[in-house]
């Protein structure tokens, strides 16, 4: 049984965030902004530090891991709202697969140009 269970999960959750990270990075950049605004939204959705990216970074950690390791999920992603690769970020069933689809929904804001106050959801 295991292994079917393994087999329905999607495979970016295996992915290693060190592949994405490059590619969140190159797309604020071409829009005029700079790693440390994708570093920003990042700790605060999940707490990790600029130590603690590039430790994840440089130890392949894959997203599953990425983020049962998270230092400190933030308690406002319920605030995320919007579509992301065409699915409603608030209403994808799979944590997992939400958390990984606000984290793009937050790198596509910073690249949009929103104002940070906004991206992180404060009063």
């Amino acid at each position: 049984m295991v292994e079917s269970a393994q087999h329905k999960e999607h495979r970016i959750f295996g992915m290693t965030f060190a592949s994405l990270y490059p590619l969140y990075v190159q797309k604020v950049e071409r829009k005029g902004h700079s790693s440390s605004e994708v570093d920003e939204v990042l700790a605060w959705l999940t707490g990790y530090d600029k130590g603690g990216l590039d430790r994840v970074i440089a130890d392949g950690t894959d997203l599953r891991t990425f983020f049962a390791e998270a230092p400190a999920m933030n308690s406002n992603t319920s605030l995320i709202t919007g579509v992301i690769c065409g699915m409603r970020v608030e209403e994808i069933e799979d944590p997992l697969m939400q958390k990984i689809r606000y984290m793009d929904k937050l790198v596509d804001e910073v690249a949009r140009g929103k104002k940070m106050t906004s991206i992180l959801r404060s009063a």
